[in-house]
């Protein structure tokens, strides 16, 4: 079932969260931004997705403004945003968003959060001292709200769906393109959006793929190619599923494909089987090292945060966790654990992986799609 939109409670309860933070730093007011359908926190806020520019000036006790790029997005934004005043970014935002700083009063000290153009960073810092916020809101997000929890589980949902689809439309014949037409037909009706659809197909006998493609192409399939995938089907603009698999098509796998997958089976379960409250980031990535140990390697990351915004921890074979990456998991964060594994030479390679939701005792996946090498079929 759709899940409702967000409550008044659970957007009130945002807007807390940032009068928080502005107590804590002792700031004036908070100017959340973003541009070309980048940036989380105004969605997050307001609900309104991001198009061509945002900004959205919060004080305590004040209703919130928020600024839209293009006026002809202006009438959308209205009916939209959820308990904010609406209007156009006019000719320069930087000077729109001060001009609304200053009329709620005191301009000492302002908090920033999101990708703020230089604009408008110039304007603001032309007039009050400035403090990014981004790490505290990433902190923010990392920890999921009941409401939250329940649209991602719809968003995972929406992912299995465009996976069977993909799998279905995998027959010899069929391109990439046709791969993520299936995909795309899947949510086209149902009010769901493409988060990231990365496919990529090669030949098992002679491989010249280890990674899904940021951008298909009209590569064909025949009996005996291999295809890996990472989908992420999203309810709204910032809540998506994550999943990842490989098929072969109309053929069994190869010896070489069948280890790999092997490997990267064992790798999903030692890590995902330590999902807990508590865990440190260094224990997960201990256990993927069986990849390494091998012979074999990863081009990926292995896990990270998912579910408003590429969230900590964020971990690879590239080097240790430190920093944020190293603080250990919490109940109610939500994690993609990805052991994408792939010979040395980057030849050949598979993807297998899913989003987990970290629970009281433990982890559960939010997905029910199937594990495993899957087998695409024959026209």
């Amino acid at each position: 079932m759709t899940p409702p939109d967000f409550s008044d409670t659970e957007i009130a309860a945002r807007r807390q969260q940032v009068d928080d933070l502005i107590a804590r730093h002792d700031l004036d007011a908070v100017v959340a931004y973003g541009a070309n359908r980048f940036g989380s926190v105004v969605p997050w806020l307001t609900g309104w997705p991001v198009t061509r520019e945002a900004a959205v000036v919060l004080r305590p006790g004040r209703r919130a403004a928020l600024f839209v790029g293009f006026p002809n997005h202006v009438p959308n934004a209205r009916r939209l945003a959820r308990d904010a005043d609406v209007a156009g970014c006019g000719e320069r935002t930087g000077e729109t968003v001060l001009d609304a700083l200053r009329a709620g009063g005191r301009l000492s000290r302002v908090g920033t959060i999101g990708p703020v153009s230089a604009p408008v960073r110039a304007a603001l810092e032309g007039a009050a001292t400035v403090v990014a916020l981004d790490a505290d809101y990433t902190r923010l997000r990392s920890i999921k709200s009941d409401e939250e929890l329940a649209v991602l589980r719809h968003a995972a949902a929406l992912t299995d769906a465009s996976a069977q689809a993909l799998l279905d439309a995998a027959v010899p014949g069929a391109s990439e393109l046709d791969l993520v037409a299936a995909v795309e037909a899947s949510y086209a009706g149902t009010g769901a959006l493409n988060h990231i659809h990365y496919v990529a197909a090669t030949s098992m006998a002679d491989p010249d793929r280890c990674a899904p493609a940021q951008w298909p192409s009209d590569r064909r399939l025949a009996a005996g190619s291999v295809v890996v995938f990472e989908l992420s089907t999203t309810w709204g603009p910032d809540y998506p599923g994550q999943l990842l698999r490989t098929l072969t098509v109309d053929a069994e796998p190869t010896p070489l494909y069948r280890e790999l997958h092997d490997v990267a089976d064992a790798a999903l379960a030692a890590m995902s089987g330590l999902l807990r409250p508590g865990v440190l980031p260094a224990e997960l990535l201990a256990a993927a090292d069986l990849v390494l140990d091998a012979g074999l390697t990863t081009v990926d990351d292995l896990l990270h945060g998912f579910g408003g915004g590429y969230l900590p921890p964020v971990l690879s074979h590239r080097g240790p966790a430190t920093g944020v990456h190293a603080e250990p998991l919490q109940e109610r964060m939500t994690v993609v654990v990805q052991p994408n594994v792939c010979t040395t030479d980057l030849r050949a390679g598979v993807q297998t992986g899913e989003l987990f939701e970290i629970t009281a005792d433990g982890a559960r996946s939010l997905h029910s799609f199937p594990r495993g090498l899957l087998r695409g079929g024959a026209r």
